[in-house]
């Protein structure tokens, strides 16, 4: 698999990254071994994070005596300095690795929580004494808020950022995807296929190939997969007309129904977590189910009886979604798999 860099890292990755949320779902030698197919492939460019259960431990499992070449990224939820300390040595326990080559503050998502992370003792101020010590060599960031994300580009303070795109949800490439260029920093597409939403791979990645010098980053669970991501990035570039009409069906098809997550339908009066319940069938594709039953994703299906139906979220989204009814549909797909 031919390779870009990512941004100042000046690392060097291959063009498609592995992401561990799926492999949750597996047992340990199922997701040791879709890990080091994976490796097999050539891609080199692994990211995981402390919230995703055993994908850290699995990861760190898969590549015991391969650690030379790749390039391993995790991320911490933490917003405080002690609490990212803390993240950090589980990380490197549960990777086996002396040092990560590049840790990111996850789903910073809106200013309050920016800059917590930025504060005199906090994350990133710890994080940074981490790469002092050897612990850490770069230092990135994800989300799902626009101006979180042009913020911490302009900042200089970041050198990756993680932010979603596809051909579906693409508002990044009118302003902030240059912007990461001009400052060099790494981008790295998150949810290039929609979080299971967009099904045509083909289709995903060669529009994400548009765009050169970003990095998508593909959760999978089988291995074949991946054969077939490898393929399509090391295949043609061009769409073929068909394949260009197909995009623009479903890009007018999904637009009308394609959570974002960008958050502008919070907060909500009755304080229901509507940006999860929008994305619950995602989750339960995408999640361990014993984990979401016992976790956030239960408390917010039952704050979700609270809900008066009153439409102030949807007033407020920007892509006049049908929330409530999106909400609902979400809703019966979880009492199903009860």
């Amino acid at each position: 698999m031919h390779k870009i860099r990512l941004g100042r890292t000046g690392l060097m990755i291959s063009a498609v990254g592995f992401g561990g949320i799926p492999i949750q779902r597996l047992t340990d030698d199922q997701a040791v071994a879709v890990v080091q197919h994976c490796l097999d492939l050539g891609i080199t460019f692994l990211d995981t994070a402390n919230a995703y259960s055993t994908s850290e431990a699995r990861i760190g499992r898969a590549i015991v005596g391969r650690r030379e070449g790749l390039v391993i990224a995790t991320k911490s939820t933490a917003r405080d300095g002690e609490g990212v300390r803390q993240h950090l040595a589980l990380s490197l326990e549960r990777l086996r690795v002396e040092a990560i080559d590049l840790y990111q503050f996850h789903n910073l998502s809106d200013f309050e929580q920016y800059e917590k992370t930025l504060a005199p003792g906090g994350p990133l101020e710890v994080v940074r004494e981490a790469q002092a010590a050897g612990m850490v060599k770069h230092i990135g960031l994800t989300s799902h808020s626009m101006e979180v994300a042009l913020a911490a580009v302009r900042s200089g303070l970041f050198e990756t950022l993680m932010f979603p795109f596809n051909f579906v949800a693409n508002e990044a490439a009118e302003e902030l995807i240059p912007l990461a260029i001009q400052h060099d920093v790494g981008f790295i597409a998150m949810k290039p296929m929609g979080g299971g939403m967009l099904e045509n791979a083909t289709i995903a990645f060669k529009y994400l190939r548009r765009f050169p010098g970003i990095v998508p980053i593909v959760g999978i669970e089988r291995a074949e997969e991946m054969d077939e991501i490898v393929a399509i990035m090391e295949g043609p570039a061009e769409m073929t007309a068909a394949e260009e009409e197909e995009m623009a069906r479903l890009r007018a098809e999904l637009g009308t129904r394609f959570c974002r997550r960008c958050g502008y339908c919070q907060p909500c009066p009755e304080d229901i977590p509507i940006q999860t319940l929008m994305i619950l069938d995602s989750l339960v594709k995408r999640m361990p189910l014993e984990q979401l039953m016992g976790g956030w994703a239960a408390q917010a299906v039952e704050r979700a009886e609270n809900c008066t139906k009153c439409g102030e979220c949807e007033e407020k989204c920007p892509y006049g979604l049908p929330i409530r009814e999106m909400m609902d549909e979400g809703l019966a797909l979880w009492r199903a798999i009860q």
